[in-house]
């Protein structure tokens, strides 16, 4: 019975440990989870990605282009049926300023190459419900790039504010 028993135990550790690593492209992947209202200005979008390199985020010193930005968000507003890109607004004394949405994904791995998955929580400050009175709809274009400016595939969600 404790032969039975010994090999049992060898049997399902040999199992576990048989299991191949997970292995994922190296183009970075996203997919939209969640997008929540904070506030009227604010919003936070979840999502999930995946990179068979790990080279996404960036380091606090990595500041010039193409390394400025990692996340890469457009802003659109539904008017007359259609969605309109919004790339600069007005500011309190009427002269336009650029909107940008796009931020910076701290980096999540300092291994040479491995294989990582997860959710990305990115608040969107500001979101916009203040700026625009012509629209209760606005779409969200999101896209990231990993270090080796590999960029993802595009997310689209619809938010009625």
């Amino acid at each position: 019975m404790k032969k039975i028993i010994y090999f049992g135990i060898v049997f399902i550790i040999f199992l576990c440990a048989c299991r191949k690593p997970v292995v994922y492209s190296d183009i970075p992947e996203i997919k939209f989870i969640n997008f929540e209202k904070i506030n009227q200005t604010n919003g936070l979008l979840t999502f999930y990605f995946q990179d068979g390199e790990g080279d996404i985020g960036l380091d606090s010193w990595e500041i010039n282009p193409p390394f400025d930005y990692n996340f890469f968000c457009d802003y659109y507003e539904k008017r007359h049926g259609a969605f309109v890109k919004i790339d600069s607004i007005e500011d309190f004394k009427g002269e336009l300023i650029p909107f940008i949405l796009n931020g910076r994904i701290p980096r999540l791995s300092r291994l040479a190459k491995e294989s990582i998955n997860g959710e990305i929580y990115y608040a969107l400050l500001p979101y916009c419900d203040e700026f625009s009175p012509y629209t209760d709809t606005v779409r969200l274009e999101f896209y990231i790039v990993d270090r080796k400016l590999n960029k993802s595939n595009i997310e689209k969600i619809v938010v009625i504010r």
